[in-house]
């Protein structure tokens, strides 16, 4: 290992914290899951498909919905026909290439064993999101909100606002965690009332702590549920980033 990414490792040491939350709100890709393989594969398909080159359309891809990089680079194509046909694709074709993020399925299963309210808050499309779900065999929430839910993607708060909705939990003063990996992301959870948990997963450390989360891990090995009653759930967030500023 290289002496920066030793540097790095060393800034992942706070000790573990218990927070309370009423509901939780998943990103998907660079959260639960990482198909960045799977993904390049498809947009260099889908790049010649629609005439335009993939390392084009994969500079800005990533958190951003399908339809609004269409807008941009195929105008043509920016429709939601297309749009989740396209993306529905991706998992039957590329099965192989996405992996779960650590932690991710073990912290879906302790929410799911206790009923707690949780929801996928994603820029992708719903056949995307089942067909990741199906093919990895990971829980299921009860609530969606995908690219066709709402006008304008992230950082856009309008996504959070929506998925809190679905929880019942509008009131603004619940806890609800964000658990992202994006900065645009990070902006559009904060924005929404709700604290908000970064990945290290997809962005640089130096990206994801611009957008200013709550708490930054490597991934969700460093978050687990450690308690329930009255509805509230208690996770412990351990090995978070340490700001030099904070370090003694």
């Amino acid at each position: 290992m290289g002496s920066a990414e030793q540097n790095l490792d060393e800034t992942f040491k706070a000790p573990p914290e218990c927070v309370p939350f009423d509901g939780f709100l998943f990103d998907m890709d660079g959260t639960i899951i990482d198909s960045t393989p799977a993904v390049i594969k498809h947009w260099t398909n889908i790049g010649e498909e629609i005439g335009v080159p993939g390392n084009v359309i994969l500079e800005t891809s990533h958190g951003r919905r399908s339809i609004d990089i269409l807008k941009i680079l195929a105008p043509e194509k920016a429709n939601w026909e297309y749009v989740c046909e396209m993306e529905g694709r991706l998992p039957k074709l590329y099965a192989d290439g996405a992996v779960e993020i650590p932690g991710a399925r073990s912290l879906l299963e302790s929410l799911m064993k206790e009923n707690t309210p949780w929801a996928i808050v994603t820029s992708g499309t719903e056949p995307l999101v089942g067909g990741w779900l199906g093919i990895l065999g990971l829980p299921r929430p009860q609530h969606l909100v995908t690219a066709e839910s709402v006008l304008n993607g992230k950082p856009d708060p309008t996504c959070y606002v929506m998925g809190r909705e679905k929880l019942g939990l509008q009131d603004p003063t619940k806890q609800v965690l964000v658990l992202e990996d994006s900065p645009a992301g990070i902006k559009s959870g904060k924005d929404a009332g709700c604290k908000v948990i970064g990945l290290v997963t997809s962005h640089t450390l130096e990206q994801v702590a611009a957008a200013e989360p709550d708490w930054i891990v490597k991934d969700l090995s460093s978050v687990r549920v450690v308690g329930y009653k009255d509805g509230v759930t208690t996770l412990q967030i351990s090995d978070a980033h340490v700001p030099p500023a904070r370090r003694t």
